[in-house]
Parts: structure tokens; C-alpha cells; sequence
């Protein structure tokens, strides 16, 4: 089992990301806030849990953490400002949504802002070490896979409830025989060969590129 938390002293949030390296959707991220007694043997890293443990996992997180939180950063504003700077803008919009203010937080990975006077720690592959960094992946995942599955529905063509956006071949073959949409990321480099992709409005039909 994953240690609980860093300071097991202080009142301490782990929070993490999902999404960072997709072609489409949002990155999402989840902070969250276990109590002392917590226990659980299945919690990890959200990439070594199946769809169904995660799903599992998903409402036993919500109802025995002390608090958590969950927030998108949309495509537009990725473009902005830069994936690096949404996830952690997504990490603090998730702590802040917390009801009780963490005195601690651990994060996971190694670039982080300061939020607010809130002292901060990263760490690498955090939730593959604490149990609140992992519950953290595991809410911002089941999440922000959620709205994949939803906009999947808009334009199946791509698979999004397949793929969640990455850039796997098929979603990459797809690019490239229909153009982009209102959910990829305009900055990202949706093809290797990409010099300019036609953009398809939101319910026109396909654009098919010879």
C-alpha cells in the first residue's frame, strides 16, 4: 500500500493531472484531501488501474476524502498560455476548490507554482508513492475521460471514447482525413508532417483532404 501522505502532521492535499499529452480535450486535474484513517490496497497511479478499478475507485475517493476538487483547462486557453502553465492552473483551480484549506501540498511531478502562502513539495511519479497524489490522478482521469466520452458523441470519427484524445494512430489518421475541430489543441503538433489542417466547424460534416 501507498504511503498516505509526506507530513503526517499537517493537514496535506495531493493533487495531479490527466491530459497533458493529448491532441484534443482539456487537461484536467484533481486535488485532494484524505483523512488519517484512510486505507485502501487497490489506490495507485491512475495509468496502472483498469477502466473498472478506476470507476470503482472514482466514488469511494469522493465520499471518504475530507475534500477534493476537480478542474478543466479548455483547448483555447492551453493555446494561450502553454500546457505546462494549464496543468498547473488546473492543479490550483482544483485547490482551490477544497472546503478545508490544505496546510501541505505534495505534487506530483517536478514543476509547480506557488499557490497562495501554501507550502509545496514535488515529487516524481508521486502517485506511484502517495495515496492522496493517487486518488488525485484517479479523479482527474475518470474525469476528464468522462468529457472525452461525452464529445466523442459530437464527432465519433475520431474515437475520443477510445483514445481520450492521445495521439495514437487512429486518432492521427483521422487528423488527417478530416481536418481538426473545436476540441483539439491548435498548438500541439497533431500531425509530424503538419504544415496547415483544415478546421472543421462544429456540426459540418467532415472535411475529406485528398
Amino acid at each position: 500500500m501507498l504511503q498516505l501522505k509526506l507530513h503526517t502532521h499537517l493537514l496535506e492535499c495531493g493533487t495531479d493531472e490527466a491530459g497533458r499529452g493529448c491532441l484534443a480535450g482539456p487537461v484536467t486535474a484533481a486535488a485532494v484531501l484524505l483523512p488519517d484513517s484512510f486505507i485502501n490496497v487497490l489506490l495507485n497511479d491512475s495509468k496502472q488501474l483498469s477502466v473498472l478499478k478506476r470507476n470503482q475507485l472514482k466514488p469511494l475517493i469522493e465520499n471518504e476524502a475530507i475534500c477534493f476538487g476537480v478542474a478543466h483547462i479548455f483547448m483555447d486557453e492551453i493555446d494561450k498560455i502553454n500546457i505546462l502553465n494549464a496543468s498547473i492552473k488546473a492543479m490550483h483551480l482544483s485547490i482551490a476548490q477544497l472546503k478545508t484549506i490544505p496546510e501541505f501540498i505534495l505534487v506530483d511531478g517536478n514543476r509547480f507554482k506557488n499557490y497562495k502562502e501554501i507550502p509545496h513539495q514535488c515529487i516524481i511519479k508521486g502517485d506511484t508513492k502517495f495515496l492522496h497524489i493517487a486518488a488525485a490522478s484517479v479523479l482527474a482521469k475518470t474525469y476528464r475521460d468522462a468529457f472525452m466520452e461525452k464529445i466523442h458523441e459530437e464527432y465519433p470519427m475520431y474515437n475520443w471514447k477510445k483514445n481520450k484524445g492521445y495521439p495514437t494512430l487512429e486518432h492521427r489518421e483521422a487528423i488527417r482525413k478530416y481536418g481538426i475541430t473545436k476540441y483539439h489543441r491548435k498548438s500541439f503538433r497533431l500531425l509530424p508532417e503538419q504544415l496547415e489542417i483544415p478546421f472543421m466547424e462544429n456540426k459540418e460534416r467532415p472535411r475529406i483532404l485528398n
